[in-house]
């Protein structure tokens, strides 16, 4: 969708700008385009497979190590480091 404003007799510059900004802020112009940006794609079947059999893999090494005694748990970390 196409967006267009002509500058009326005797209108400054920036008030052609700000009918301009409104006008493209109705029309949802921008939030459209934000969400195509910073869209993020879905996981495909693989992936989410994958990273399923890596949690339970994870799991079961850890509940091994417990039941040896020899499990150390981390501390958990907060922000960056």
């Amino acid at each position: 969708m196409a967006i267009e404003v002509r500058k009326k007799d005797n209108e400054s510059v920036g008030s052609l700008m700000r009918r301009f900004t409104r006008s493209i802020q109705q029309s949802g112009v921008l939030i459209r385009a934000r969400k195509i940006r910073f869209k993020e794609a879905s996981k495909t079947k693989r992936e989410i497979r994958e990273s399923a059999l890596y949690r339970q893999g994870k799991k079961k090494e850890e509940i091994k190590l417990i039941k040896l005694g020899k499990f150390v748990e981390e501390p958990k970390r907060f922000g960056r480091r």
